[in-house]
């Protein structure tokens, strides 16, 4: 098969159009429209699938010809004259109701829809058809309505009908599959088959970004690059090529709008994007009418999208590939005229940047004060968080400055805004910029540090790990702060990447890193380091007091982000306080401390006051892990639903595979074998196409290790230790490829394999977790030693000494999840040991417990043990049972029908917390939780905070 004919990242869509056939094959017919704009892969797709799944079809085939658009029945002749020696077995009056397609009278409509309907019909009797539709926008009417009233119409038949179009528009009520941009990993691949190994990784990284995910552009731009831009002599293109399929089709949509609506689309076109209100204002001095802006807002090039700023709407070109196409096809006569009308209509304070460029490209020189007022509109745009604003601003600035390294530092400015702003591809491509300027100083350290945290995020963390290493030995000479800080990301990508022995040599580096200042940030980054390299080689007496170290300075500069005012203080509430609050959360985290639930809380409320999308991410991500291993349900949850949806809109797909991973692992630990197969899949590859590949395969060891303990959970709450036992010694990858998951799963393993009669595998496992315990003395962590060390007590009485001081540390870290998991243990074992009646009172609180959290599984088994202890107790209640429900014993009889998370929320409400500081502590935005408020009046019937809080009281 040639590198054309593959197909690449369009699994999800191939298996639809998969199954359409597969189904037809069995006699259920369906129909199908693949929409997409030209370039996308539409006919590929169906290529694919006729391959793939059409074997013992008879293929019909009908391509739409915008010459025969307004020729009646042009489309049918062509799909249905294979079929010409069926059309006489027809009812006469289908036969001449067909009699237009060899020149004769057209019949009435409905006649001719079902002539064509039973001619297929017809053939679909010797055998399955497929009728494949490709361009069906350019079909002629009458083709287009007959086959539409077919496709509506087959669901009896081994008749599948598929139309590849432009537009769903003409095709109602015909399931539609929309292809969404390719993402890169597809289109790197698509241009390596067009253009072979020859491109640098950069030069492919500049052709897929301006590609914008459309595979024909791939091709086209591979085609049109010249020797001198494949050797690095000459600059990546900046636009696809004269002449190109897709260019033309772009100008060619451009120049069929009428005049004013063509200089409206070119006027949006100069700019990143314009608020509606500008471009109605625009269209006001410009003697735009209505129908103009109507037809450029339907030629498919614009589109709108939300900007925070402008508190509208904004108008933008639908994607850089078609921005750069028409502004490359734009005379320089239409160009000044477009920024000549946007240097008249920008009129707001905050769009003053935007004016002062505009104004500078009217004269097309370098303009150093130009570009330093610019700069210093970047500058105030930055300290207020509007990054979308501030990199663009920086991006500017640097274009009108003529001294190579202050255009440098404007450059690298601009990429660390927009990586701020969640763009990590303009981030990426503005460093892209950065590297002829100064390859050897610190600048190429900055954005050699930059790149690699862009890398991390990206879900490449053994890619970034290089970089960042080689970004600190750059920056070592000149900035020891700054060194020590590409460090600690290097060492953190190297824990993602399951790499530890790297892990060891950052540390070691961090160590003895030469020029640190003495700062509280410096030495809780080494007293992180060094302890969690400890940590990973088993010297837990070591670590545990540098771990302790570095959660008290992140205190200290969690207290010393803000000031008494609530405004910044001497650290500015830099999102490195953020960073260095999610770090002391992790060394908390390995403690078994409680606080790191409040310091990765910290990291993600300082992120958030500054507007950095990345931070935000990362920040959530460490919460997530935080409070699925030290927190209650459900928290957990709704911690990492809100930070999925972060990562995903903004490209963090190691983040995303984290928030999976905790999603999967607090699902395992209720029992809830759906929910966390649904996280797996997804964390697999298998359910998530926005980039995430297979945390595995990806490199993503931590989170494939966190994600992999889950299903272990599953088996403990399905009562099957021994497979559970299996799943947790399982070697390398296909288990816990991580140390601190295997540390952390410990207590499970030595549960599995006492359940098992693996008394001396689980003696071993269980020493090497208490060592880490009495290491740590925290609470929780000492508590799971002890159930350990009960579990593997010979004697009864023993036993009930391990278990009862177990449940009283449980109390004291205020674990309640696993104090219930202790109360089964506990009464089991005194219901084996012929003491029914001490092990029902037991059994009982575990049984509320796993009631109260809808951990189903966990409560047959507590109900079972009750019953064999002699106590059947009241009858299994399904709507308390049911997983994700409120009601339970204990809970007000009001929270009854409500979600986990709404009665979470209504409770915390009764006790008097406000919106802000209910989202503080769940780690939601306030929007999110008014939107949980609102339905949870609805549910109840009420209207005000004061009726819920006497209900629930």
């Amino acid at each position: 098969m040639s590198g054309h004919d593959r197909l690449y990242g369009r699994d999800r869509e191939l298996r639809v159009a998969e199954g359409l056939l597969g189904r037809a094959r069995g006699g259920h017919g369906g129909a199908l429209t693949v929409v997409a704009d030209a370039g996308m892969g539409k006919t590929a797709l169906l290529d694919a699938a006729e391959r793939t799944a059409a074997e013992g079809f008879r293929v019909l085939t009908a391509i739409g010809v915008p010459a025969e658009a307004d020729v009646p029945y042009a489309g049918l002749h062509r799909l249905l004259r294979p079929l010409s020696d069926l059309a006489g077995e027809l009812p006469p009056a289908f036969r001449a109701a067909l009699a237009p397609l060899s020149g004769g009278d057209a019949p009435a409509p409905f006649v001719l829809y079902s002539a064509v309907c039973e001619l297929l019909s017809l053939a679909a009797r010797s055998g399955p058809v497929l009728c494949r539709v490709d361009d069906a926008q350019w079909l002629d009417r009458v083709t287009l309505d007959a086959l539409a009233f077919a496709a509506r119409r087959v669901g009896d038949e081994p008749l599948a009908i598929v139309f590849a179009a432009r537009t769903q528009a003409p095709l109602t009520g015909i399931p539609h599959l929309r292809l969404p941009p390719l993402d890169d990993e597809a289109s790197l691949r698509i241009l390596q088959d067009a253009a072979g190994d020859a491109l640098g990784t950069e030069l492919a990284e500049e052709v897929v970004d301006l590609a914008s995910g459309c595979a024909l552009a791939v091709r086209e731009l591979a085609g049109g690059l010249t020797a001198a831009q494949l050797s690095g002599g000459a600059p990546p293109p900046r636009a696809l090529p004269p002449g190109s399929v897709l260019r033309t089709l772009f100008r060619h949509r451009h120049l069929r709008l009428p005049p004013g609506a063509q200089r409206l689309v070119l006027m949006v076109a100069a700019d990143e994007w314009l608020g509606a209100a500008t471009v109605a204002r625009a269209a006001r001095t410009a003697g735009i009418g209505a129908r103009e802006i109507e037809a450029a807002r339907e030629s498919g090039l614009l589109r709108l999208a939300d900007h925070a700023v402008a508190g509208d709407d904004a108008v933008v070109v639908r994607d850089r590939l078609v921005r750069s196409s028409l502004w490359a096809e734009a005379s320089r006569a239409e160009r000044r005229a477009a920024h000549a009308l946007l240097a008249q209509v920008l009129v707001q304070d905050w769009q003053r940047p935007s004016l002062i460029w505009h104004r500078a490209a009217l004269s097309g020189e370098a303009d150093d004060r130009i570009a330093d007022e610019l700069a210093e509109a970047a500058s105030r745009s930055r300290r207020a968080g509007r990054y979308g604003d501030s990199w663009q601003a920086w991006q500017r600035a640097a274009a009108l400055t003529s001294e190579r390294g202050a255009r440098a530092d404007r450059l690298l400015a601009a990429a660390t805004d927009a990586w701020a702003g969640g763009r990590a591809r303009r981030a990426r491509a503005v460093l892209r910029q950065v590297r002829p300027l100064d390859r050897d100083g610190t600048r190429a350290g900055r954005a050699e540090l930059l790149r690699g945290e862009i890398e991390a995020g990206a879900g490449s963390p053994a890619t970034a790990v290089p970089m960042l290493r080689d970004a600190a030995e750059r920056l070592a000479g000149t900035d020891g702060a700054l060194a020590l800080t590409a460090l600690m990301w290097a060492a953190e990508a190297a824990d993602a990447a399951g790499d530890h022995t790297a892990y060891a040599e950052i540390a070691e580096r961090a160590a003895h890193l030469p020029g640190v200042p003495a700062t509280p940030r410096a030495d809780l980054m080494r007293a992180h380091l060094a302890g969690m390299a400890a940590t990973f080689r088993g010297r837990y007496a070591e670590a545990a007091p540098l771990l302790g170290r570095a959660v008290r300075l992140g205190e200290a500069l969690a207290g010393g982000a803000m000031g008494e005012s609530g405004e910044p203080g001497e650290s500015g509430g830099h999102s490195d306080d953020s960073a260095a609050q999610a770090w002391a959360a992790l060394a908390a985290l390995a403690l078994g401390d409680g606080r790191a639930r409040a310091l990765a809380a910290g990291a993600v409320a300082s992120a958030r006051l500054r507007g950095d999308a990345p931070a935000e991410s990362y920040a959530l991500a460490i919460a997530a892990r935080c409070e699925t291993l030290l927190g209650h349900p459900p928290v957990p949850v709704a911690a990492c639903h809100e930070g999925l949806r972060l990562a995903r809109a903004t490209g963090q797909h190691g983040h995303a595979a984290e928030q999976l991973a905790a999603l999967a692992l607090v699902a395992g630990f209720n029992g809830d074998r759906d929910a966390a197969h649904r996280h797996l899949e997804a964390l697999s590859g298998g359910a998530d196409r926005r980039g995430l590949a297979g945390a595995d395969r990806r490199g993503l060891i931590r989170a494939a290790a966190f994600g992999a303990w889950a299903p272990a959970c599953l088996d403990l709450a399905a009562d099957r230790p021994g497979d559970a036992a299996a799943r947790l010694r399982l070697p390398g990858g296909a288990g816990l490829a991580h140390p601190l998951a295997r540390l952390l799963a410990a207590p499970h393993l030595v549960e599995a394999l006492a359940y098992t009669g693996h008394r001396q595998r689980a003696v071993r496992a269980a020493e090497d977790f208490t060592r880490w315990a009495d290491a740590t003395r925290t609470p929780g962590r000492l508590a799971l030693a002890r159930r350990c060390a009960a579990l593997l007590a010979e004697r009864d009485d023993e036993a009930a000494a391990h278990y009862t001081e177990a449940l009283r540390l449980h109390e004291s870290a205020d674990a309640v999840f696993e104090l219930a998991r202790t109360e089964l243990l506990f009464g089991a074992r005194l219901r084996r040991g012929r003491r029914p009646r001490a092990a029902r009172e037991h059994l009982r609180t575990a049984l509320r417990i796993f009631e109260r959290y809808g951990a189903v599984p966990w409560t047959g088994q507590a109900r079972a043990e009750l019953r064999a202890a002699g106590d059947a107790g009241p009858a299994p209640d399904p709507e308390a049972a049911a997983p994700r429900t409120a009601a339970g014993p204990g809970e007000p009889p009001a929270l009854t029908g409500l979600t986990a998370q709404q009665a979470h929320i209504a409770r915390m409400v009764a006790e008097g917390a406000t919106n802000r500081e209910i989202a503080a502590r769940l780690l939601l935005s306030p929007r999110t939780i008014d939107h949980h408020l609102r339905n949870v009046f609805t549910r109840l019937g009420i209207r005000s905070r004061v009726e819920l809080a006497r209900m629930i009281r």
